[in-house]
This record gives structure tokens, C-alpha cells and sequence, in this order.
């Protein structure tokens, strides 16, 4: 199966106490969100932190879209609850797009093409 994958960038609000909590979600996932992560297509998904920055690299089949993601999450009230919760922790980075929480990040080298 042909995949793709997907790496973005999220900042979270520079508060000890906040970074410390937002882990302990992400260490108990809601079983309903890891649900609606594998309905949209996402194979796998790994959230990386340094200081208050934040890494998402995801594989996804082939077809996933983020429009088509953004669609279903918008209609699963759960997934809602969810984002409005991790709201309180996570920021744009600086050079997020205006309304943009999660920035795609650009591939410049890959060791594998040199």
C-alpha cells in the first residue's frame, strides 16, 4: 500500500505545568479520538517535544486529506471536546498561518535521495 506521510509543527504554551499536563492526555488518548484518528486514514501518528515545541509526524494511506479530516472532525462531537480542551495548552508557532494550530512542515533533505 502506498502511504504518505506528513510532518507539522505546534508550539505550546511555555507554562510548566500546562506541558506537564498536556502529556499526561497524550499518555491516555481517548479511545474515541485514537478511533476517528484511523476512520480518517492516519496509519500512524508520533508527537515528539523539545522545550515547549511540538512535532507530529504521521503516515496516512494515500487518499488522506487534511480537508477531508478537518470534515470529519468537525461532525464528531468528541474529536470537538477534544480540541477544545488541548486548545488551553497548544499555540501557533511564529510562522503559523492565521488560523492555522498544526503548520505542515517542508522535507529539505532526505538522506535516502542523496
Amino acid at each position: 500500500m502506498k502511504t504518505k506521510k506528513y510532518v507539522l509543527a505546534c508550539d505550546l504554551k511555555d507554562e510548566v505545568e500546562l506541558i506537564k499536563k498536556y502529556e499526561e492526555y497524550h499518555r491516555e488518548v481517548w479511545p474515541e479520538i485514537i478511533k476517528s484518528i484511523h476512520e480518517v486514514g492516519v496509519l500512524n501518528m508520533e508527537i515528539y517535544r523539545t522545550g515547549n515545541r511540538l512535532i507530529m509526524l504521521m503516515e496516512t494511506q494515500h487518499d488522506f486529506s487534511f480537508e477531508m479530516k478537518t470534515k470529519a472532525d468537525r461532525q464528531n462531537l468528541k474529536v470537538q471536546e477534544w480540541e477544545s480542551l488541548m486548545q488551553q495548552y497548544q499555540q501557533a508557532i511564529p510562522s503559523a498561518k492565521n488560523g492555522e494550530k498544526w503548520t505542515p512542515m517542508d522535507k529539505i533533505f532526505d538522506l535516502k535521495n542523496t
